[in-house]
């Protein structure tokens, strides 16, 4: 595609570096405002770690893991032995990975975004060059280029046996037995996966407890359900040393204690994708974790280079990324200022039940002196999930005692992560309409788990009347 120039004299009025979710949502918010607009990719196909490393392909295999899981149960009540192989279910997410980048790509060919092949480097603050050929200006940047899995020096990533949360997605047999190191989301959601295959699962958490960030309730009960369903987890735990062996890994920890599996999953930490873009040259300086600074408006110490998603660091998240890109397009455009906060944004982790919240968390709001109270729903007692033979699982609202306002939704079970958008929405209400009053009043469909939200409410409004 010839070059044209902006008015300003640049190639291009936005230049976005990746085209992930963040890379996305930024560009189709500057070309739907009219900006001519450029997206570098250097991988071979457009999505990002999202679409080729992260959700899209874990998310898939999870679904195929759960599919496989009810079937080999029906299998069994009829005295059929049937075995899955993961290979074989790695295949359905590449399935789903080859139509979300035939998608995307149909994003950017309608809205008339030039895709640039390569690897970019600044060469100067208005201008980057790709590949060491050819050079391209703008008045505007977006930096979107993800995260990749961290690796210590001293771990040998090259060996068979050891595998990131990138190249476990190439795994090509199915072992007997893994060691999960780090119990953050991605270990947690690999943990319920590789168990619910049958496989033994070691999962060793670095901290005193799971996913700290969440309600100390819902801590409690994935805790109890991962172990229920055989997983060991290991608290406060450090590794001394990791080593590759022809029949398996040996995790020696701090501790003295040693653990052998078949495989080990690295899943501790992530570092921004920052490597090589020549930030050096135009003065901008990432963490030690390859991640970039940027204020409210996603703006780094060069104001009109902005730095979205993953490489920014929390909350790491896809649906964020997408968000924080079209909000940062949003500024430079000189539109409205940004009114997404981080605590608006859900939480989704696709363990086995799944998990999402929103808001404040019981512990955050007793050290805030908050007169709340508690209104639970156990899905055991919904009949949508009696029927879908998924009763593992609760809904729990916090709310304010006096004002009724809800301060906080926690799910845990069956289609937690859809579930939690209802009470997104309520309490994004202004005016006084963000109260539970709204659940008591509603009529939902029945049988639905959507109804969780009414048990929830009459239960936590009879604590208080």
């Amino acid at each position: 595609m010839p070059k044209k120039k902006t008015k300003a004299n640049y190639d291009y009025d936005v230049i976005v570096i990746g085209t992930g979710p963040g890379g996305e949502g930024a560009a189709m918010q500057a070309v739907k405002s009219g900006k001519h607009v450029a997206v570098i990719e250097r991988y071979k196909q457009i999505g990002g770690g999202c679409t080729h490393w992260g959700t899209i392909p874990s998310k898939a295999l999870r679904h195929a893991i759960y599919q496989m899981t009810n079937t080999r149960r029906t299998m069994l009540e009829n005295n059929i032995q049937l075995e899955f192989e993961y290979p074989k279910l790695l295949a359905q997410a590449n399935d789903v990975i080859a139509q979300q980048v035939n998608m995307r790509y149909g994003f950017y060919d309608r809205n008339d975004v030039e895709i640039i092949r390569g690897h970019a480097h600044f060469t100067d603050e208005h201008q980057i060059q790709v590949d060491d050929a050819e050079s391209y200006s703008a008045e505007h940047f977006v930096i979107a280029t993800g995260s990749r899995p961290w690796h210590p020096d001293d771990v040998d990533f090259n060996h068979p046996r050891i595998f990131d949360s990138d190249t476990i997605l190439n795994l090509s047999y199915t072992p007997h037995s893994i060691t999960i190191y780090g119990a953050g989301v991605i270990g947690c959601e690999y943990a319920s996966m590789f168990r619910n295959m049958g496989l033994k699962v070691n999962l060793i958490n670095t901290r005193d407890k799971l996913l700290s960030f969440l309600d100390d309730e819902i801590i409690d009960a994935l805790s109890y359900h991962l172990r229920d369903q055989g997983c060991l987890i290991r608290h406060n735990e450090v590794y001394e040393s990791i080593h590759g062996e022809g029949d398996g890994v040996v995790l020696a920890l701090q501790s003295g204690k040693k653990v052998k599996s078949d495989i080990l999953l690295w899943a501790n930490g992530r570092t921004g994708n920052t490597d090589d873009l020549g930030l050096g040259t135009i003065k901008l300086e990432p963490d030690s974790r390859g991640q970039l600074s940027v204020n409210e408006n996603f703006q780094t110490a060069l104001p009109h280079i902005y730095a979205v998603g993953d490489v920014i660091g929390f909350p790491a998240l896809a649906s964020a990324a997408y968000t924080q890109g079209r909000d940062a397009v949003r500024h430079l455009l000189g539109l409205a200022e940004n009114v997404n906060r981080p605590s608006d944004i859900p939480t989704g982790i696709y363990t086995s039940p799944e998990i999402s919240s929103i808001g404040k968390t019981e512990k955050e709001l007793t050290e805030e002196k908050v007169p709340y109270e508690v209104g639970h729903s156990h899905f055991k007692s919904l009949a949508r999930a009696q029927i879908m033979g998924q009763p593992v699982g609760q809904l729990k609202i916090l709310f304010h005692r006096e004002t009724l306002e809800i301060l906080g939704i926690h799910c845990f079970g069956v289609n937690a992560a859809e579930i939690i958008h209802i009470g997104q929405a309520i309490m994004a209400q202004k005016d006084g309409a963000n109260t539970l009053e709204y659940f008591l009043n509603t009529t939902f469909n029945y049988p639905t788990m959507a109804e969780a939200y009414r048990v929830a409410a009459l239960n936590g409004y009879n604590r208080i009347f």
